[in-house]
């Protein structure tokens, strides 16, 4: 049964979950069952897929509880979700396809090192299915609706992990970004989406949409919640060919932020949320030093993702499976993946030097800025006008986040206000490779919020099984 609401309402944070445990008002058993009961007053509402059953996650947090050193532990019995594409193991992996899943045998090395840190695993959330989509509605499942309500649509391909955010059930999830899954849930949501620079956190583990592109991310309340989580996460793994070591921390120094000229963004004929965006970017100018850029090369580069030979990607993983069983694809995912068919080697090296032109062209701006910033999302649609013309509308879903990881960019979506008619608004904060801190820097301090220095170090905590 689904309760309609208005807007995000985050619950506590991990700090304050943490202060809860480590002085006795509170406890990791106690969080389980909170997170339970607030999971079944819900119903089946199409955010979680499976979860650990109450007396279960009870039993675990109180595993927790009993390690060596537990109140040490980062996120000693923290409760999050994990986006049902990424493995945990003895728990299928659906992809929000029931005839494709399969029961993991290991746990995915980013997830695990949660579990290492004490963070409690509650279960995995919906998709769009095979993580292909922007809006939430591609599931054979329950589909899910922004917090937000009035039949918006959730948002996706990580419209679980959002909406187990927003929703105050857990304090942040592990979600995915190849095109935007990741920012435009968070955006329709209210709540915060990190997408790290390409290869910080291992993808293994990942049922890859498009191996060469996907990111694993995190949804969270505030930043200091993304802070915490992506300091345990973010690590190199030999076993991933793209990972790479974080860049440094922000210096300190003044930055330069990006901004198009008015007349280059899109909102669709959506005129309250121009005037949401336009508002929050005249607040910025009066705080920040503006620089002029042009948005030309970043949406080039995000055509290519869909109108190029990226969509066959996909096929590298699902092609027998959509040779074998496509009725178990869902109708408008088989159309993608079928289309993918008809790219040549030609048309896939035409894209490369074309791509490898863009981010030239790209990277001579950064030496004007430090970072840009956009609009996350140009305006919002119900699940009605989704499954009326879901192209279109992914489309133009997607029209600000698709060039994201084509160009190699780190990014943060980010809640700044609502439009007149009461739609959230989301402004996107985008970097070059590595620039991380400096993305989430500017993200606090838009938000208002102080942020502690992560430590950027490697969490020393014993590796077992929790599950």
């Amino acid at each position: 049964m689904r309760t309609e609401t208005h807007g995000p309402s985050v619950g506590p944070s991990v700090a304050e979950i943490l202060a809860s445990h480590a002085g006795g008002t509170g406890s990791p058993a106690k969080t389980a069952a909170r997170v339970a009961d607030a999971i079944a007053a819900r119903g089946d509402d199409g955010t979680w897929l499976s979860t650990v059953p109450r007396a279960q996650l009870i039993a675990a947090a109180e595993a927790i509880e009993r390690r060596p050193g537990a109140r040490t532990l980062p996120l000693y019995g923290v409760p999050f979700g994990v986006k049902d594409s990424i493995d945990v193991a003895g728990v299928p992996t659906t992809l929000s396809c029931p005839d494709y899943a399969y029961t993991a045998t290991a746990t995915a090395p980013a997830v695990q090192r949660l579990l290492d840190a004490g963070a409690l695993y509650v279960g995995k959330t919906n998709l769009d299915q095979f993580a292909t989509g922007l809006n939430g509605t591609r599931t054979p499942h329950t589909i899910p609706r922004s917090v937000y309500g009035g039949e918006m649509i959730s948002g996706g391909s990580s419209s679980g992990s959002a909406l187990a955010v927003a929703l105050g059930q857990v304090p942040f999830a592990v979600a995915t970004d190849t095109a935007g899954s990741g920012r435009v849930p968070a955006a329709l949501n209210g709540i915060i989406g990190i997408k790290p620079s390409r290869g910080l956190i291992s993808t293994v583990g990942l049922v890859p949409a498009c191996k060469s592109l996907d990111c694993l991310t995190v949804m969270a309340g505030c930043i200091d919640d993304a802070d915490r989580v992506l300091d345990v996460m973010i690590a190199r793994d030999d076993g991933d060919p793209w990972s790479r070591d974080r860049g440094p921390r922000y210096a300190g120094e003044p930055l330069r932020i990006g901004l198009p000229a008015a007349t280059e963004l899109e909102f669709f004929g959506d005129d309250a949320m121009r005037g949401a965006h336009l508002a929050f970017r005249e607040h910025l100018a009066r705080t920040h030093s503006v620089v002029d850029v042009s948005l030309d090369p970043f949406l080039a580069a995000g055509a290519l993702l869909y109108q190029g030979p990226w969509v066959a990607e996909r096929l590298v993983e699902f092609a027998g499976f959509l040779a074998a069983q496509p009725e178990s694809i869902h109708p408008v995912v088989r159309e993608i993946f079928a289309g993918g068919h008809r790219y040549t080697a030609v048309d896939a090296f035409a894209a490369l030097q074309r791509l490898q032109e863009l981010k030239a062209e790209v990277s001579r701006l950064w030496r004007q800025m430090d970072l840009l910033i956009l609009p996350t999302i140009g305006t919002t649609f119900t699940v009605e006008q989704v499954l009326a013309a879901p192209i279109d509308t992914n489309t133009m879903l997607g029209h600000y986040t698709h060039f994201g990881n084509l160009l190699d960019l780190c990014a943060a979506a980010i809640p700044v206000g609502a439009t007149a008619d009461g739609r959230p608004c989301s402004a996107m904060l985008l970097g070059p490779a590595l620039a991380d801190d400096t993305v989430l820097h500017l993200a606090a301090q838009l938000l208002d919020e102080p942020r502690l220095a992560p430590s950027h170090s490697p969490v020393p905590v014993p590796t077992e099984e929790l599950l």
